[in-house]
């Protein structure tokens, strides 16, 4: 069996080389590509993909994206989602799967499925009218203001005064950028991430603000602890994964007065903070879960 680590990054990343190295020790031979040195070739009898412009990627059993990479363009997201297809078509396995993971990095997008999952969000508005931003912020208080796609917190902000809300939506109006506006409902400084891998929770951790800041990303400083998982907290997580068929995540949950809100599923998690904080290492549950699934 070969499978194929996929991401951007110059030198794999620590989650990339803990992959390859789960795979390696079950007798897998794993590779690491970068999506900026892979070619597409089609021809009026075949299609195939390439390692640079001459090594044809041949007998790939399955991949695993570990990203997209710093997307400038719509042109170059889109050939790198083409170049997934491409796989799928050819009856690779990637994992996750491809229309998954564009769910999953729309938050747009996610926000609608896990709605339509009956899963509780917070209140959610996207717009192109900044005047519109201001008016939804002066309704509901605090608010955070979100790129549509990004990773690990960053360009979010969170504001209360309808002119920071004006300035940062007219900055994205300017740019030709959507203006994502959400309610803050945190009941604590603090949220929980849940690691699902295939129909089986990993474990759950705590992710505190550092002091005087509101995020908890770990890339940013968050504090972490093991949380304690109970079976809703389970079921929603579990539940949050099915409705963007997501075969592994990282799902970031919220505590409101209302209950458990979505704030984020993921669908290339990073997991360090996980594994120091919980001792679990997703990696090795990845790997024997993609190993399954590719014999099938």
């Amino acid at each position: 069996m070969k499978v194929a680590v996929i991401h951007e990054a110059p030198v794999p990343t620590s989650a990339s080389r803990q992959l390859m190295m789960a795979f390696m020790k079950r007798a897998v031979k794993a590779l690491y590509l970068r999506f900026s040195g892979l070619v597409s070739y089609i021809s009026s009898g075949t299609d195939w993909i390439s390692v640079g412009s001459d090594t044809k990627l041949e007998d790939l059993d399955a991949t695993v994206v570990r990203g997209l990479g710093s997307v400038a363009t719509l042109e170059i997201l889109l050939r790198r989602i083409n170049l997934l297809k491409q796989l799928e078509s050819r009856g690779t396995l990637v994992v996750n799967p491809v229309e998954s993971i564009m769910k999953a990095r729309d938050k747009h997008l996610s926000m609608i499925e896990l709605r339509r999952a009956e899963l509780l969000v917070p209140e959610t508005a996207v717009v192109e009218d900044v005047f519109d931003a201001v008016e939804i912020a002066k309704k509901w208080g605090r608010v955070v203001i979100k790129p549509l796609i990004g990773s690990m917190g960053y360009g979010s902000i969170l504001a209360s005064d309808p002119d920071m809300v004006y300035n940062v939506g007219r900055l994205l109006q300017m740019h030709g950028l959507p203006i994502y506006v959400q309610k803050y409902v945190r009941k604590y400084e603090r949220d929980i991430r849940v690691f699902v891998v295939g129909d089986r929770v990993l474990g759950a951790m705590y992710r505190y603000c550092p002091e005087g800041t509101w995020k908890t990303n770990v890339s940013q400083g968050a504090r972490t602890e093991v949380a304690k998982l109970t079976k809703e907290l389970e079921e929603v997580a579990l539940r949050a994964a099915r409705a963007l068929n997501l075969l592994y995540t990282g799902v970031d949950i919220g505590e409101t007065e209302e209950g458990y809100v979505l704030y984020e599923v993921n669908a290339t998690p990073q997991w360090e903070g996980f594994m120091r904080t919980t001792g679990i290492n997703p990696a090795e549950h990845i790997a024997d879960l993609v190993i399954n699934l590719a014999k099938k």
